[in-house]
């Protein structure tokens, strides 16, 4: 995500750091190469024109003249001025959804074909759960009888309710009568998807009005690819001419290395972009935090995400399960060792982790070869499947015949077996040092792998 952008901004931050202070000379020379970053990463001309205006102006300027480290409060300014283009101020809050009505609250999804909205749709469906919200989703798309099954699918796989609809009836008569069923069984949230076309047309933006009008949505959202690039600018502006939207939802985020959309669609628009969707799975949906975002483009991570991934990824009962079984005494078998894999992988995976971290981490593990990693992990899954039961409570018993039946049922070579058994045991050997107060030996052994410790 973002990758140009960020390894173009990394090397001016890591430039600007060696300075000793600020002249109008190195101050001139930081803000080409940052124009020349935004510019690259395809973030529009009126955009890049004032976002280095406001830089310089603030550079020059009082608070970081007085400064002890002049290179550090440059990075600052950058950072702050990034964050505002976005939309977000210097708290690091997000534009939440707005549900200051009378139950339910009604999001009408708005965008061009393509771009996501149905699947978005049920991200958001998936989202609002988790909060607790009771969930009615309907399908306006009378055009595509594809659109309507697509939703049905989504919204059952994340546990919400679907409203029906068929494409020989209205749009306008399909979100009254689901908004009516949505008050009658007590629903909080109606997330209403609409048709979309490959381009603007006048067609669409009056039926997607007189929706509009007949629905009084308390969130009226534009969902647009973030590949366009440029055009998803110009689309989304199109439509907030037409709609009064209150945010934008950017799709595909992960599959953009420039990332123009995200810094230009809030200053073009004036709404702010209050979701990211990233990846193809259901919890593939982030909220869009300016503070956050501003960080990662400046090879900075963002911490936050992290920990917030863990929390949510995390079975907090299965952990203490595991942590009691250790203090006991008991072994860390196979089945321990699966349970720790799948946790990583509902924290959105190797590369869903890296892309959050600084960019100092995020180059070691380029080198390492994330896809590779990603794979291995995979393997070993499916390695530790293709055991019996006995065998996964007693790796010891694994010997040359069960190494050759494992491996055939997982379709693998023996090498790998004895790879993933290797593995398991060192993640069994650095358990064993937690029983008995070797917590604080382990952490002493571990200082030396750990930046920043001594």
């Amino acid at each position: 995500m973002l990758d140009n952008l960020t390894q173009r901004m990394a090397r001016v931050v890591k430039t600007l750091r060696g300075e000793a202070r600020l002249t109008e000379a190195n101050t001139q020379e930081m803000l080409r190469e940052v124009r020349l970053a935004l510019l690259e990463a395809d973030v529009a001309l009126p955009v890049v024109r004032e976002f280095i205006a406001k830089v310089k102006e603030k550079a020059l300027g009082e608070e970081v003249l007085a400064s002890l480290s002049p290179g550090q409060a440059l990075v600052g300014v950058v950072q702050r001025e990034l964050t505002a283009i976005m939309g977000g101020d210097y708290e690091g809050k997000a534009a939440e959804l707005n549900f200051a009505t009378q139950p339910p609250a009604i999001i009408l999804m708005a965008g061009l074909q393509g771009a996501g909205k149905t699947t978005t749709v049920g991200k958001l469906a998936r989202l609002l759960r988790e909060q607790k919200k009771k969930v009615l989703t309907v399908s306006c798309d009378v055009y595509r009888p594809a659109a309507i099954a697509q939703l049905k699918t989504v919204t059952e796989q994340v546990g919400a309710d679907f409203f029906p609809s068929e494409p020989d009836q209205k749009p306008v008569d399909i979100a009254l009568a689901a908004v009516d069923w949505a008050k009658k069984h007590f629903h909080d949230v109606v997330l209403v998807d609409t048709a979309g076309r490959l381009g603007i047309d006048e067609a669409m933006m009056q039926e997607i009005s007189a929706l509009h009008a007949a629905l009084k949505p308390i969130e009226t959202l534009f969902v647009v690819d973030a590949m366009l690039g440029q055009d998803a600018v110009n689309t989304a502006r199109a439509f907030n001419e037409a709609l009064p939207l209150t945010g934008v939802v950017l799709t595909k985020l992960d599959g953009d290395a420039r990332g123009g959309a995200a810094l230009s669609v809030r200053h073009v628009t004036g709404k702010p972009v209050k979701f990211v969707g990233v990846g193809e799975k259901l919890d593939g949906l982030e909220v869009f935090y300016p503070a956050r975002m501003a960080s990662r483009i400046l090879g900075m991570g963002d911490i936050l995400a992290l920990v917030e991934g863990a929390q949510k990824g995390v079975d907090v009962q299965v952990a203490q399960k595991l942590a009691e079984k250790v203090k006991k005494g008991g072994d860390f078998d196979l089945n321990d060792f699966k349970s720790q894999i799948s946790q990583m992988k509902k924290m959105g995976g190797l590369s869903n982790l890296m892309d959050k971290l600084p960019a100092q981490y995020q180059a070691a593990a380029s080198q390492a070869n994330m896809d590779q990693a990603e794979k291995q992990v995979r393997r070993m899954e499916g390695i530790i499947n293709a055991m019996t039961p006995a065998e996964r409570a007693k790796p010891e018993i694994i010997k040359a015949s069960r190494k050759r039946r494992i491996a055939a049922g997982a379709g693998v070579q023996v090498q790998d077996v004895n790879r993933m058994l290797g593995q398991y045991e060192q993640m069994r050997g650095m358990m064993k040092k937690l029983k008995g107060g070797g917590m604080m030996k382990m952490m002493r052994g571990m200082k030396g792998m750990l930046p920043g410790m001594r």
